[in-house]
């Protein structure tokens, strides 16, 4: 199946609200840590709507069974989710082969979002790339103490995002979602630097994601060149309001 919408939106910082789904429900956990979980809601399906029904331009939606080893769990209400909305999504979690990545693109998926796989195995993202457009293939760089990090974060490698980045745009990757793990989910904000050294490191667009817990992290970011952030914690703890968001993004 063919992706049935156009290209995300690069004029302007994109706000990508993040739907984390596990065991059916949408959830923010701390870190990425199971047993950690902070927001649970019952139905993704409606908090995906929701986002599209405030103005979101697209989604980014995580299988954490997927992620955790059990990727078929949350299958029938990620099928609803693509059919229901009708904005990009974004998704990542239990993609771990050029099977698993193409099952969802087939699907109405508009962009996977590939990490351990793709770091370990650069050639699939050049197939892939070939075969279904760059456009829809992000590359998950997890960066802790400035190394990238894999294996659900438990694995460190002995490359920084930068160095990581330039492999993978080369391979043809269309975007880079880096992950500043040192303070994902913790809503304590984030440091700028290693934003700004994969920036100039790489010419296709970067997705930030980790640590966006006001406007002023926003506001921050919107004087970099960065494509779009994800934002979850801070969203449905209200912590940012998203129409506001939406007005900062649109004014970069």
């Amino acid at each position: 199946m063919q992706s049935k919408k156009n290209l995300f939106s690069n004029k302007s910082m994109n706000i990508i609200p993040a739907v984390d789904i596990k065991n059916g429900k949408c959830v923010q956990l701390i870190q990425g840590k199971p047993g950690t979980e902070q927001i649970i809601i019952d139905n993704p399906v409606e908090v995906a709507l929701n986002w599209q029904e405030k103005g979101a331009k697209s989604l980014h939606l995580i299988d954490l069974d997927g992620a955790f080893g059990d990727k078929r769990r949350n299958q029938s209400v990620i099928g609803e989710i693509i059919k229901e909305v009708s904005i990009p999504i974004q998704m990542g979690g239990g993609i771990r082969s050029k099977e698993d990545a193409m099952t969802l693109l087939e699907m109405g998926v508009d962009r996977i979002i590939m990490g351990t796989m793709a770091i370990k195995n650069p050639l699939i993202v050049q197939e892939l790339a070939n075969e279904f457009n760059s456009n829809r293939i992000i590359v998950a760089l997890d960066s802790k103490d400035s190394q990238v990090v894999i294996k659900g974060w438990t694995e460190k490698t002995s490359k920084t995002a930068s160095q990581l980045g330039k492999l993978m745009e080369e391979h043809g990757a269309g975007y880079i979602l880096f992950t500043n793990v040192d303070v994902e989910g913790l809503l304590e904000g984030f440091k700028l630097k290693p934003l700004i050294e994969l920036l100039n490191n790489v010419n296709i667009p970067v997705i930030y994601s980790g640590g966006i817990s006001t406007i002023k992290d926003l506001e921050k970011l919107s004087t970099t060149n960065v494509n779009g952030v994800v934002i979850g914690s801070a969203l449905y703890k209200g912590k940012i309001k998203f129409d506001e968001a939406l007005n900062l993004s649109n004014i970069k």
